[in-house]
């Protein structure tokens, strides 16, 4: 078994232009400050990273990690979550989407997607300057709009679906291969991959591709009421990165998984700080303590009440409890009666 390393935290909902989130060295900073041992990095601001130039200069790179160090700090993963999005759009909400491109990019959903993919390979390659195994990302969907259809989805759209994300993001995970980096899907609404259901559906359009990974996030599983404890039994062998966010679910007369369209704080299910939720933290990292989980715990802060500074404090200091210093003997070892295969045999009565 191995210790899990942390805490870490996920930049992207601390970055802003207020110091000090609008800087590098200044989030580095404030996130030693808190206790934070690694840093997750999302990519599309050159202010905290360069991607493209992390991807083309190994010099810049190495003088990235070696800034981060200086405050005591690791990289845990680079993030493509937003790019990793626009690999796979539906026109439904391509004008939502543009958002998240460069703006000579809009309006233009094919070279948007072109884009989004070069942004990837990007990452692979600057993951492998960087000396991380695991990155994380979303998959993207055309098919969600489609989960609970009415009038019934026409049969075979599912499987067109799935086989047509498989198209767009096998040659991305023969890079990360390549690379030597597993690409980590966040399992999460508004995704193709949105369960583990439709992860295995995902698996086997790209022919069980070895790269193609999970970053474990139970709280949307708590969102979807789905048992977010045997999930890690079934996928542990693929898990790997991991995001500690809580979340709540709280269903009345009036709404329950699908919210009523109400406002985060309004609806039935919502996200909380790490400690203010039903997330059962305590088995999840034994779970994977247990199951030799090799990577970082992330908090991921995502809360509709609790100010975020005080949720990233506290944040820290709740991973640092809940990680778990795994043991390197059996409780029981002080008996141990120090046998040998002679005297196995004996006491199974197998002696001649």
């Amino acid at each position: 078994m191995t210790t899990l390393k942390g805490p870490g935290v996920f930049l992207a909902q601390f970055i802003g232009n207020e110091a000090p989130f609008n800087s590098l060295d200044n989030i580095c900073e404030w996130a030693a400050g808190l206790g934070f041992k690694g840093i997750q990095m999302p990519t599309l601001d050159t202010r905290f990273i360069d991607l493209q130039k992390a991807a083309e200069s190994k010099t810049y790179a190495d003088e990235l990690k070696g800034k981060i160090a200086s405050y005591g700090l690791e990289i845990t993963e680079l993030s493509t979550h937003l790019q990793g999005q626009l690999v796979a759009v539906h026109p439904a909400y391509d004008d939502l989407f543009d958002a998240f491109a460069p703006k000579e990019l809009h309006k233009n959903p094919k070279a948007r997607t072109e884009w989004a993919v070069q942004q990837l390979k990007y990452a692979a390659k600057a993951s492998q300057n960087l000396g991380l195994n695991a990155h994380a990302t979303f998959s993207g969907s055309l098919l969600w709009q489609y989960f609970h259809p009415w009038p019934q989805r026409p049969s075979g759209l599912v499987e067109e679906g799935f086989a047509e994300l498989a198209k767009r993001w096998t040659p991305i995970l023969n890079e990360f291969d390549h690379c030597g980096v597993d690409v980590c899907y966040e399992i999460h609404p508004g995704e193709d991959l949105f369960d583990g259901e439709t992860y295995e559906m995902f698996l086997a359009a790209v022919n069980n591709h070895s790269r193609a990974c999970l970053l474990y996030d139970p709280s949307h599983f708590v969102l979807q009421q789905l048992d977010y404890i045997q999930y890690i039994d079934f996928y542990h062998e693929r898990i790997k990165a991991f995001h500690v966010k809580d979340a709540e679910f709280n269903p009345t007369g009036k709404q329950g998984t699908f919210g009523g369209y109400q406002s985060w704080a309004n609806r039935a299910g919502r996200y909380r700080s790490p400690g203010d939720g039903q997330v059962d933290f305590k088995t999840i990292f034994s779970k994977l303590a247990q199951y030799d989980f090799k990577g970082w715990a992330v908090m991921e802060w995502e809360c509709c009440i609790k100010n975020q500074e005080d949720g990233a404090r506290e944040g820290s200091e709740f991973i640092q409890k809940h990680i778990i210093n795994v043991t390197e003997k059996a409780f029981d070892d002080f008996a141990a009666s120090g046998s040998d295969s002679a005297f196995n045999k004996k006491i199974l009565g197998l002696q001649d």
